[in-house]
């Protein structure tokens, strides 16, 4: 007689079996970085200039008062830096802020910038609203000229305290100002022009008539 086995009063154990979504996880591409062109460019020309000047980036961070985070975002390409910071770079490096957008291998004395297609850069903090757009670059011998567009967006309030070497050019293409140089004002308008010693004091001090814009073209000697 065969023996049956008596049925156990526990129940029975299956193999567990995940769900789908658990056991077939999905590979995720990271989200592209995105760099804007010019930012690559400027950051990648930061870097050359910092190593060429054989400065670390703690050092050159420190120097030009930003923080070493910052400075690696920018050699990296992922930011646009402003050009108050572009400026305090080019003070850690001792060289003109022309640099940062010319590759020194290739110096020419003819420079094309299609329209629209300059490089925008927007000073921030006690210049906000003031939008720069690098029109191009030209180094003859010791000479660095430096040629921007610059448009006054809703909101931009007056400043008079810019100050910087080498001689600065004004050309005013709309709106109407009170402009400062020194412990002189005068009142300009479109086709205005001005031209001064860039080491003194100066701005516009009040804005009468917007939109305002203008030309200015900054001439700098290499050091």
């Amino acid at each position: 007689m065969t023996r049956k086995e008596a049925a156990s009063p526990l129940p029975t154990v299956r193999p567990l079996r995940l769900p789908v979504s658990v056991t077939r996880v999905r590979s995720r591409k990271p989200a592209p970085v995105v760099r804007s062109l010019s930012a690559a460019r400027i950051g990648a020309q930061v870097r050359a200039l910092r190593m060429a000047a054989e400065v670390s980036g703690g050092e050159l961070a420190k120097t030009s008062g930003i923080s070493a985070s910052m400075l690696s975002r920018i050699e990296r390409g992922l930011v646009s830096p402003s050009v108050e910071t572009l400026e305090r770079l080019a003070q850690g490096l001792h060289v003109p802020t022309s640099r940062f957008f010319s590759d020194q291998a290739r110096r020419t004395d003819f420079c094309h910038v299609r329209a629209g297609h300059g490089v925008l850069v927007d000073r921030i903090g006690a210049v906000a609203d003031y939008r720069y757009e690098l029109l191009g670059h030209l180094l003859s011998g010791n000479l660095f000229v430096e040629p921007y567009l610059v448009t006054l967006l809703p909101g931009a309030d007056p400043y008079v305290t810019f100050q910087h070497p080498g001689l600065k050019f004004l050309y005013f293409l709309s709106g109407e100002v009170s402009y400062r140089y020194g412990g002189k004002s005068v009142g300009v308008g479109a086709g205005d022009s001005l031209l001064f010693d860039a080491t003194a004091l100066h701005g516009i001090e009040a804005i009468q008539t917007q939109p305002v814009s203008y030309l200015s073209v900054v001439f700098t000697l290499r050091e």
